[in-house]
């Protein structure tokens, strides 16, 4: 397959422009692992970088999307063989690596780690980053100690797809999780998920005080903002907070109250460029500590073409769940 089709993004008059093109083999990145990409996704990064709305591109042209399932078509790394199935998350591409909306993606083998055994292509990037990194902000709320029975946990941006990720694993672990969103018609879903509670994000909208009445043991994250500094103000003593999300904002408007009257600590998460290990830890739990069924009603499937009508509905926040792109 010397010519195989991709979603490229090239500059245009101000701006950049995404198509589905052609795309030629030899003109790929360097690499020592060569993989046919099966599945890919779509988070909200992907949708800044398809519409232009945010300055995610940083080289050009460009192929989109930030992760991938697949297989190993050939590999020069010595942890990866011919037939390996394979998943990849970050690590620049779709930014400054060429991406992951092709059907050849050439990487470095040790941005990669493997498919769990029980867990199909698909089912990756179901999950997909959004997924991923709802694992990692999990992973750092118990580490900070949480405990079920420390009270309940917040999860903001509830209905997309980090928040619906990170419902389904907290309520399969025996937390009690209320859903903060701006959406409160999809309750019904929210707590199919396993939700407890729905919070109407108009309560987190405002200007947040230094310190509120304690509500949460702790919270993950997908909004910042005035939402972010709100829950910072509202959580209990010795508690915790992930964030891993802007679609509110980058700013944070909050005092360091939080921190030195009620000992809180703010982590912060980062998918992209997370060490190798914490990945597959991350990975391995998903296969165990995430509800198939769940997230089969959480999923819906597109293929490339779809990604261009898709994306504007990922950043206005009219996306319910996980969308996964068929690409091979």
């Amino acid at each position: 397959m010397a010519v195989f089709k991709a979603i490229v993004i090239e500059k245009a008059d101000g701006g950049t422009k995404a198509a589905l093109a052609d795309f030629d083999e030899a003109n790929l990145m360097d690499g020592d692992v060569t993989v046919r990409v099966e599945y890919s996704t779509l988070n909200y990064k992907d949708g800044l970088a398809i519409t232009g709305k945010g300055p995610v591109v940083r080289r050009f042209p460009m192929i989109a999307g930030i992760d991938f399932a697949g297989t190993v078509e050939s590999s020069s790394h010595a942890g990866w063989k011919r037939g390996d199935k394979v998943i990849l998350n970050g690590w620049g591409c779709g930014e400054t690596h060429l991406g992951a909306y092709a059907e050849k993606a050439r990487v470095k083998g040790d941005w990669l780690v493997p498919l769990p055994k029980t867990m199909s292509a698909r089912e990756a990037m179901a999950i997909g980053t959004a997924g991923y990194t709802a694992m990692l902000a999990v992973m750092a709320l118990e580490r900070h100690g949480l405990t079920t029975d420390k009270g309940p946990i917040a999860v903001t941006g509830a209905a997309g797809g980090v928040g619906s990720v990170a419902i389904a694993i907290l309520a399969k672990r025996g937390f009690v999780v209320h859903a903060v969103t701006g959406r409160t018609q999809e309750g019904d879903y929210l707590k199919r998920l396993g939700a407890a509670e729905i919070v109407d994000r108009k309560e987190l909208a405002g200007s947040a005080k230094p310190l509120a009445k304690e509500r949460w043991a702790g919270a993950i994250d997908a909004v910042g903002s005035n939402t972010l500094a709100n829950l910072l103000s509202m959580t209990r003593y010795g508690g915790a907070v992930a964030a891993c999300g802007l679609a509110g904002g980058m700013d944070l408007p909050t005092s360091v109250a939080p921190f030195i009257l009620r000992g809180l600590c703010l982590y912060g998460i980062d998918s992209v460029m997370c060490p190798i290990e914490r990945r597959r830890e991350a990975w391995k739990r998903l296969e165990t500590d995430l509800d198939r069924q769940k997230l089969a009603m959480m999923t819906r499937e597109i293929g490339l073409s779809d990604v261009f009508g898709v994306a504007p509905e990922i950043l206005s926040g009219q996306v319910r769940g996980r969308v996964v792109v068929k690409v091979g």
